[in-house]
């Protein structure tokens, strides 16, 4: 037997020893199973180091190390057998024995009380020691092989030391200077960023992403300020996210996930310095240090729901779930746990005195699926934390929306609900800089997920509240608070762009500060000035510094080279009169090198949400550049239903699907029809989620207008619908109630406009597309609209993802999703 496969059982047996060992505690003791996890975890950690390794690089490291590791294993079998076994400990050489000549000991029937934490720390500290030490050796033959590769002339990521691919920045080469599927997935994508204390530095991540490899690896850089001094400071396989200044600067704390799971490190600003702050026996979601530094807020999950291998543990294999109430998945996740908010003391070396703010309650804070750390806050004074939360769970959860800002006290740990007058969502809380006031975001009905974001303050002091934003019909996205309290600064849509914009908290007057065809969001603030992402139909998020004046400078070029490459369709603005003698924005997007002396065919473009604005946004899916890069002009209108232009524009779709915000699709694709470079009978249609609703809709409905349909994730059976979907305030609140309510008239109109009820009209070739983990629709919609066509006569295709939620995700599908995409609207629109 060789070396390797002699770890490999070594390792194995050892923690199926532990294993043993676990079972002779009682069951309320929780070290021996947290120490099996651990311990199976640390040894899992060093085989893949030292043997998974494919390179030369990795060869070479595990010959010089393999030593060391399986004298680490003897050590600790050697200490096992001394707290555990009443005989003699044995001498064991470093020569490797076949597993025959030496006879695991019989399970102790009594188990010292701290054997299982100083096994643990043992273990711990020898694997690091040598994982730590084959980083460094790595490092360096890294850095020899980016010398012999910059002197060679071609780039190769090669493989790390577990044998994984290194993502790094594309290198792609792109001809004819048109947007592929290709290119989209070389972008580097920037994620969140974080402004050091003084002013002078920003952090932010980028995720790289490797077709071949069909994953995504996320990178942390620090630049100056003004964007100069740019550099990538992390170079890893792992995932290294949510970056923030800690020890006043001097340090980057970020969640990575090199130890097994997700935890939390810290390093210096130049990438040195690389130390695990955290070892906590679950995944660390996401954390905020408290203002004095001395406190760790963090989100991790807790079991909330007994599974059926708690209830019958002899069937550990069975795989069937027990429900007995709603809200049983969510998104795209079985739900069994929820996110809780934990407080620990941070020494500036580890975390202690953990404690769970909502300890014994099953509910989740932050909110799934899209809540972060950005629905809790710290005090100024480091003594409170805000949070958000609906202490709601099963069927009185998933009708509500109502959800509240609660405020903790570390000293009491008492909690008092700060919003229990509101019924709609409350979310997001933030304190001011001197602590007076908590500003939050606040929508007023409950079992309106659309209903306007407001902006609330609150005297802490006197408990007064006020509407702050009022001036500002239109959602409050993201804000953030001017050092010296007088000012929020905001990110809003209006008329298709969102923009930045600033609360005088004096009179509650609202200004702009940007402008332009763009979407602004991630505002923070830097010094005098502020630090946002940016970006635009023509091009992905960049981030931006801006002056009080509105003026920006772009700071990071992430995919320069990429555009250097490509060649833009221009977006045009149009405004178009609709049926009911109303105003409606619409966008359309040219091909590049449009010439208004040829015909092209058109796309209309159908938004979902239903409530989502049809901004500047840029998509890696939907995305406009590309769809016009295939030579088709792409029409986006902002229907009724879309945030940004009034309230009343935004909430007439409820209850009433098949009406105005149909008849505005059709307006804006006949306008655009009449244009002599428009052929009018080469149309196709396309959208996802209510856009999906609207495809299968119009199919039954368009009098020949079209010539090719794509629908992803849309809903058929507006019935089924009802039932199948997870959140039903959403069900309750636009469809206006259940289709049994026989004498409900808004309920019994849109279950009456269901597209299931018009496939006697189908006529043109459409394309269904479906996730099959998507629980918001379920992917027996695309399916059954897919069956109907085919059962009619009608050409029809049907792309199935059995591992994509709403969205598709992995690169490989993403291109995939792309190529039949467009396979579908050639045969149709260009034959």
């Amino acid at each position: 037997m060789n070396r390797r496969d002699m770890f490999l059982k070594r390792s194995w047996r050892f923690s199926e020893r532990l294993w043993h060992l676990k079972k002779t505690r009682a069951a309320s003791e929780k070290k021996p199973a947290v120490f099996n996890y651990k311990a199976r975890r640390l040894f899992f950690k060093a085989r893949r180091v030292f043997f998974k390794g494919g390179g030369l690089f990795s060869r070479l490291l595990a010959g010089c190390f393999k030593t060391r590791i399986i004298r680490c294993i003897y050590r600790a079998e050697t200490a096992m057998d001394t707290a555990f076994s009443s005989t003699p400990p044995r001498c064991i050489r470093m020569k490797m024995l076949p597993l025959s000549n030496r006879s695991l000991l019989s399970p102790p029937t009594v188990v010292p009380d701290d054997c299982f934490l100083f096994f643990f720390h043992y273990l711990r500290k020898q694997i690091n020691i040598l994982i730590n030490d084959m980083r460094q050796a790595n490092l360096f033959m890294m850095s020899a092989a980016m010398l012999l590769a910059a002197c060679g002339g071609t780039k190769d990521a090669g493989k790390t030391e577990e044998g994984q691919v290194l993502i790094e920045k594309s290198d792609i080469k792109i001809e004819g200077r048109r947007m592929t599927p290709e290119a989209l997935w070389a972008m580097g994508r920037i994620g969140g960023l974080a402004v050091s204390p003084d002013g002078k530095k920003v952090a932010y991540t980028v995720a790289y992403y490797s077709v071949a490899e069909n994953k995504s690896n996320r990178e942390i850089f620090v630049m100056n300020a003004d964007g100069t001094d740019n550099r990538q400071i992390t170079r890893t396989v792992y995932q290294e996210n949510e970056v923030a200044w800690i020890k006043g600067g001097s340090k980057l704390a970020f969640l990575s996930n090199d130890s097994g799971s997700s935890q939390l490190y810290e390093m210096n600003p130049d990438g040195t310095g690389r130390r695990q702050l955290t070892d906590y026996d679950k995944d660390i979601e996401g954390f905020k240090f408290s203002p004095d530094g001395r406190k760790l807020l963090f989100v991790s999950q807790v079991k909330t729901k007994q599974t059926t291998a708690d209830k019958y543990p002899d069937l550990p294999k069975s795989t069937g779930i027990i429900v007995t109430d709603l809200m049983y998945k969510h998104w795209d996740e079985w739900v069994t746990g929820a996110p809780h908010p934990f407080v620990a003391d941070f020494d500036g070396d580890k975390i202690s005195n953990v404690v769970d703010i909502l300890e014994g309650e099953p509910y989740e804070s932050p909110m799934r699926p899209w809540g972060g750390v950005e629905q809790l806050a710290w005090n100024p004074s480091s003594d409170e934390v805000a949070y958000t939360c609906r202490k709601k769970t099963g069927l009185e959860y998933a009708v509500s929306t109502n959800s509240d800002i609660y405020i903790y006290d570390l000293k009491t740990k008492q909690t008092r609900n700060i919003t229990e007058e509101n019924k709609g969502y409350d979310t997001n809380p933030s304190y001011s800089p001197d602590g007076k006031y908590i500003a939050w975001q606040s929508m007023e009905r409950d079992g309106y997920e659309a209903d306007l974001n407001r902006l609330f303050i609150m005297d802490l002091a006197t408990g007064e509240k006020r509407f702050a934003s009022q001036a500002f019909e239109s959602n409050v996205d993201a804000f953030v608070w001017s050092s010296d309290a007088k000012t929020i600064y905001f990110t809003g849509v209006w008329h298709g762009e969102t923009h930045i914009r600033a609360i005088d908290l004096t009179n509650d007057s609202v200004k702009s500060i940007t402008s332009g065809m763009y979407d602004y969001e991630g505002v923070a603030l830097c010094g005098d000035k502020l630090i946002a992402k940016r970006h635009s139909m023509s091009m992905a998020d960049e981030i931006y510094a801006i002056e009080p004046d509105g003026s920006t400078t772009q700071l990071t070029q992430e995919n320069k080279a990429i555009y250097d490459q490509l060649e833009t369709g221009k977006v045009e603005p149009r405004w178009m009169k609709t049926t009911d003698g109303k105003q409606m924005l619409t966008w359309v997007i040219y091909p590049p090198k449009f010439d208004p002396n040829k015909k092209y065919p058109a796309v209309l473009f159908c938004e979902g949400g239903p409530q989502s604005p049809v901004s500047q946004f840029w998509s890696y899916r939907w995305n406009f550049q590309i769809m016009a890069a295939n030579d088709y002009i792409i029409v986006a209108p902002n229907r009724r239903g879309l945030p940004g232009f009034g309230r009343e524009w935004n909430e007439q779709i409820s209850g009433d699907y098949g009406g105005q915000c149909m008849k505005d699709y059709f307006t804006a694709i006949d306008e655009m029809a009449k244009e002599p470079y428009v052929d009018k009978d080469r149309l196709g249609c396309v959208g996802a989620s209510f856009g999906g609703f609207s495809v299968y809709w119009l199919a039954g409905h368009h009098d020949k207008r079209f010539k090719a349909f794509i629908a992803h994730d849309g809903i058929f059976n507006m019935e089924m619908q009802y039932l199948e979907t997870e959140e039903k305030w959403f069900a309750n609140w636009d469809m206006g109630g259940a289709y049994w309510e026989k004498q409900n008239p808004v309920a019994q109109r849109t279950f009456a406009n269901s597209p299931h009820r018009f496939v006697d009209r189908w006529d043109t070739p459409i394309l269904c597309i479906h996730g099959e983990k998507d629980y918001r629709i379920l992917a027996n919609q695309a399916m059954a609209a897919f069956d109907a066509a085919i059962m009619r006569g009608v050409p029809a295709e049907l792309l199935i993802y059995p591992d994509e939620n709403h969205w598709v995700l992995k690169p490989q599908n993403g291109i995939l999703w792309q190529r039949t995409f467009f396979e579908w609207l050639d045969k149709w629109l260009k034959k």
